[in-house]
């Protein structure tokens, strides 16, 4: 039986899943923490050895693995580089190269994370209805995957899609990571609605059920946001805002059928789509038909289904450069 794997790496944990190639059934699905020593060097040699763990388990060998894809979270250019990768301190690095080093004869490849979500949701979640799709990841930041007739749109550099610092937001949010200021990453991330939050409280006296809490998440204020929680809707709104005008400029740029939205932040479901369609309706012009905006589909499972679907059959998913 032919295997593939779709490898999700995260600065914290590792998703891996095992598929069945003819059927791309998910056949298992687990995790294992990030091993961050020696700049990132063990996490190739980790995967490895999950993988033929797999393999010795089910009685398998490494002829049956037809393909090894994985997810990264930073740029990956066509031909694999990871120039840079912060989170798993990775310099000029060939993550697909290493990996072929334990299993020369499958067909291994390497994709940016959000790019490798967007492949999932395309193939098997939301997107999936649709011949040009864009998702939007909101979570610790913002993450942006472009999908343009079966192809991941890559750009020269692997940062097609990067939608997080697009800057259209409010110059008083303070610098970026990035080094620019009022990028969409400021605001419509987890972490930036908690910021923004902090703000409209400090700078309100009106009355909200979270400055009773002393560490409140954003999940808290969209649950306080539902509940009609007037400071909460407005900071809502505007971060929301914020990412909607965004949206608009990428329509305008590609016009993709839909915007998927996935990632933690998403789980606040029409509350959240709602807020980013007022704004994007505002700012999108030419035309009186509006993308669709919707929810992502495959939750957690997107990055390995992708990175899967990245290897499924060699050649079937490329690049637009």
């Amino acid at each position: 039986m032919k295997v593939l794997f779709g490898v999700d790496v995260g600065g914290t944990d590792i998703k891996l899943g095992a598929f069945d190639w003819k059927s791309q059934k998910l056949l298992k699905k687990w995790a294992i923490k990030t091993d961050l020593s020696n700049e990132g060097k063990q996490i190739i040699p980790d995967v490895a050895k999950e993988i033929q763990s797999y393999l010795c388990e089910n009685a398998l060998s490494e002829a049956d693995v037809y393909g090894i894809g994985m997810g990264i979270p930073g740029p990956v250019d066509k031909d694999g580089n990871v120039e840079v990768c912060v989170n798993l301190f990775w310099n000029n690095f060939n993550p697909a190269e290493e990996m072929r080093k334990f299993f020369p004869h499958a067909y291994i490849q390497a994709g940016n994370d959000a790019n490798v979500a967007a492949l999932g949701e395309f193939v098997q979640g939301a997107g999936r209805k649709y011949k040009t799709m864009m998702l939007i990841t909101l979570g610790t930041g913002v993450g942006g995957g472009i999908i343009l007739n079966g192809d991941i749109v890559l750009g020269a550099s692997g940062l097609a899609g990067e939608i997080g610092h697009i800057a259209v937001g409010s110059k008083d949010s303070g610098n970026c990571n990035c080094g620019n200021c009022g990028c969409v990453d400021q605001f419509a991330s987890a972490t930036g609605i908690v910021r923004r939050m902090k703000k409209i409280l400090a700078e309100n006296e009106g009355v909200s059920q979270l400055r009773k809490m002393r560490d409140f998440t954003a999940k808290d204020v969209c649950e306080q946001a539902k509940k009609g929680d007037p400071l909460a809707v407005k900071c809502v709104e505007f971060c929301m805002g914020v990412l909607g005008r965004a949206m608009a400029i990428f329509a305008h740029a590609f016009d993709p059928e839909v915007f998927v939205i996935g990632g933690g932040v998403s789980g606040a479901g029409a509350l959240i789509t709602n807020a980013i369609y007022k704004e994007y309706k505002k700012n999108f012009f030419l035309t009186d038909k509006k993308n669709n905006i919707i929810l992502a589909e495959l939750g957690n499972d997107a990055g390995i289904i992708g990175a899967a679907a990245l290897v499924s059959e060699e050649g079937k998913f490329g690049y637009i450069i």
